[in-house]
């Protein structure tokens, strides 16, 4: 392939969108590894055990080279995820930060481009205004007859600051929620959760739920699973695997190094 494809109609984005609610309904964990770019979610697709594709806004904005958190032109965010759309035949969820000020013409546009899920920031705005931005998202995947899989996230745990942990635990359900009530998929609760963590947060919004990060010094996908968790992402994690390698690499050939005898050609369309 090398030109983007037609994007998606509506009506395939709405059968994605159904097969990625299901797959969050699931008993088993979605495991999902984020990607940046056309050749990264070519690579995930071809996994084995790859069953949906979610991007990772700092790393799109960090390939842009944009920081995180809404740097990156919204033009420049929807065309990079309709290439990774465009590189796949899976569901795609894509990260929209947090919203980009009109949260319901930014899902509007990502449904455009063949998107069929979502991760939205509540950035702990007050819990009306968040609880308004979750409308909004569900509310533009209706009018596009999109049954829209939001993964709300909550930054109650990851912007505590010196708030004490059970507090920020008791205002992450709490939005949690709401979210849920507004019509979220599930809850996404950023930040290393240990085993007791999880179990509160599970407790508090229902089993099947909560959406987690693997973070070093995380529990592994598998033991999220048995605390009643739906998901598990990566975020920028895996590009910053990705350039750990390349930085390691480029020292070694600096350093009169060779290129590895085992290296894969994988970027190939």
């Amino acid at each position: 392939m090398t030109s983007i494809e037609h994007p998606r109609s509506t009506t395939r984005v709405a059968v994605d969108a159904v097969k990625l609610a299901e797959l969050h309904e699931a008993p088993e964990i979605l495991r999902l590894v984020n990607v940046w770019d056309a050749v990264s979610a070519r690579l995930v697709a071809q996994l084995p055990g790859t069953q949906a594709i979610a991007t990772a806004g700092h790393s799109i904005a960090a390939s842009h080279g944009y920081p995180d958190g809404e740097k990156i032109p919204l033009d420049l965010l929807i065309a990079a995820i309709e290439r990774i759309v465009a590189a796949t035949d899976l569901p795609v969820t894509a990260d929209l930060d947090g919203g980009f000020g009109d949260t319901g013409e930014t899902v509007r546009r990502a449904i455009g481009v063949g998107v069929s899920g979502a991760n939205i920031e509540d950035r702990l705005r007050p819990l009306d205004e968040s609880v308004a931005v979750v409308r909004a998202a569900i509310e533009a995947g209706e009018r596009e007859g999109v049954r829209f899989v939001l993964n709300a996230r909550t930054d109650a745990i990851v912007k505590a600051g010196d708030r004490p942990r059970a507090e920020s635990l008791a205002d992450a359900i709490e939005r949690g929620r709401a979210y849920l009530e507004a019509g979220a998929q599930s809850v996404f609760v950023p930040g290393v959760l240990d085993a007791e963590d999880t179990r509160t947060l599970v407790d508090g919004l229902g089993a099947g739920k909560l959406s987690v990060i693997g973070l070093p010094g995380a529990l592994t996908a598998a033991e999220y699973e048995a605390l009643g968790v739906a998901r598990i992402s990566y975020g920028p994690m895996t590009q910053n695997v990705a350039l750990t390698a390349l930085k390691r690499l480029g020292e070694s050939l600096l350093a009169d190094g060779a290129i590895p005898e085992d290296t894969e050609k994988l970027n190939d369309f």
